[in-house]
C-alpha cells in the first residue's frame, strides 16, 4: 500500500462504513427494493469501473436475444439529459452515454434505455414493449431500490475486490463482504492459458458462499477495424509503431494485447469516460506526428469510438489513421456451458411463470 493511501484509511473506512449501514437497512427492510415480475439480470462490480461490465453485457445479449426480446437498462453515466429516455442508433453519446450507444449501434433486435431510476425504468420499458422476456441492468449492484432475480458480479483477476480497499484509498465502493448479494461471480481479465491451480486459490481467496457459482473469463480481441477507411492502407499489426489512446478505467490489456503486435507502443490515457474534444484530437495527432517513422497508426477501443464518432469531430478524425480494437469475452474450459445454462435456464423459468401467471390472472 502507497503512503497516500495509509493517509487516507480512516475516510475509506468511514465510506465503507455509511454503504454498510444503508445496506443494513435494506437487509432489514427498512429501506425498501422492489421485486418485478419480469425476468431482471444485473451485471455490476464492487469496484469503480474497469471489470469488463461492457463485454459480458454483450456476451448476455448474444446469448439470449436470438430466443428472448432483450432489453438493457443503464443510468447512462456522464450524460447531459435525464429521465427515461430510448437509445437508437441515430442517438448522441452525450445524451444517453458510450456504453448504451455502443449496445444500440451493434443491436438492432434489442431494446436500449436509460434512466437514472431503475425502477422507473423498468416500468417504463414493461409499458412500452408489453412482449419483453427480459432486462439486463447495466451497473447496478449498488442500486439496491431494485432486486433483481440474477445478480452478477464481476472482479478483475488483476485487482481481485479481496486485495483492494474502499474509496478513497482504494477502488471499492463498498467493503468486500457486499459480494454475499450475487449469485454469480465472474473473475474477469484472466490469462488466456489458465491453470486449475490458479482458478483454486483465487476460489479460495473470495470465500465464495456455498450457493455461490464462480467462473473465470478472458478478453478475446478482434481484428481491428479501420474507422476512416481512405486515411491510410496499413495494416496495424504491420507498424512498427502504434499509438493507443483511451478513456476507459483500465487499459492494462488492450495494452499488453498490441504491444505483443507492435515494435514500440506510444500511451495517451484520458480519465475514464472523457469526452473527446477537438483540442484532444490535436494533441493525439501532434503527439502521433512526432513518432519517427511513417508506419505507424493510432488505436483506440471500441467505447472510445462511441464518444468520438460525433458530427464536430468527423471532419479532423477523417485526418487520422485511426483503428479501434473490438473485444469479446470467453470463457474458460466448462465455465462457459455451465454459465450460459445458468443465464438461459433463469430466463426460461421466469419467463414461462410469467405466462402462467398472466393466463391464471
Amino acid at each position: 500500500m502507497k503512503f497516500y493511501q495509509l493517509l487516507l484509511l480512516p475516510f475509506s473506512f468511514l465510506y465503507g462504513l455509511c454503504m454498510m449501514i444503508r445496506n443494513g437497512l435494506f437487509d432489514c427492510g427498512w429501506l425498501s427494493s422492489r421485486r418485478f415480475e419480469i425476468p431482471l439480470i444485473s451485471v455490476g462490480n464492487l469496484s469503480y469501473g474497469g471489470t469488463g461490465k461492457t463485454p459480458h453485457i454483450e456476451y448476455i445479449i448474444n446469448l439470449l436475444r436470438e430466443r428472448f426480446l432483450v432489453a438493457t437498462l443503464s443510468r447512462g453515466y456522464g450524460r447531459s439529459s435525464e429521465g427515461f429516455i430510448l437509445a437508437s442508433k441515430r442517438s448522441a453519446y452525450k445524451y444517453i452515454g458510450d456504453e448504451p450507444l455502443q449496445y444500440a449501434k451493434k443491436y438492432d433486435d434489442i431494446k436500449v434505455a436509460v434512466n437514472e431510476d431503475r425502477a422507473s425504468g423498468i416500468d417504463e420499458l414493461e409499458i412500452r414493449f408489453p412482449k419483453l422476456d427480459v432486462i439486463l441492468i447495466d451497473d447496478a449492484f449498488q442500486h439496491r431500490y431494485v432486486k433483481p432475480g440474477l445478480s452478477i458480479l464481476l472482479t478483475d483477476f488483476h485487482r481481485l475486490y479481496t486485495d483492494d480497499y474502499v474509496l478513497p484509498s482504494g477502488t471499492l465502493r463498498e467493503f468486500p463482504c457486499g459480494a454475499k448479494r450475487a449469485n454469480i461471480i465472474v473473475v474477469t481479465k484472466t490469462p488466456k492459458i489458465f491453470s486449475p491451480i490458479s482458478r483454486r486459490r483465487i476460489i479460495a481467496e473470495l470465500k465464495p458462499r456455498k450457493s455461490q457459482q464462480v467462473y473465470f473469463s478472458y478478453i478475446k480481441y478482434c481484428d481491428p477495424v479501420q474507422v476512416t477507411p481512405s486515411s491510410t492502407s496499413l495494416s496495424p499489426f504491420s507498424c512498427s509503431i502504434m499509438m493507443l489512446f483511451t478513456g476507459i478505467a483500465n487499459d492494462y490489456p488492450i495494452r499488453e494485447y498490441l504491444k505483443r503486435h507492435c515494435r514500440e507502443l506510444e500511451v495517451l490515457k484520458f480519465p475514464d469516460h472523457h469526452p473527446y474534444t477537438l483540442e484532444d484530437l490535436k494533441i493525439i495527432k501532434a503527439r502521433f506526428d512526432d513518432l519517427p517513422t511513417r508506419k505507424k497508426v493510432i488505436m483506440t477501443t471500441e467505447k472510445d469510438m462511441m464518444r468520438i464518432k460525433t458530427p464536430e469531430l468527423s471532419s479532423f478524425i477523417k485526418r487520422l489513421p485511426l483503428f479501434y480494437l473490438p473485444i469479446e469475452v470467453e470463457f474458460h474450459g466448462p465455465d462457459k456451458d455451465h454459465f450460459d445454462q445458468t443465464i438461459l435456464s433463469y430466463v426460461e423459468k421466469n419467463t414461462r411463470n410469467r405466462l402462467n401467471t398472466g393466463i391464471s390472472g
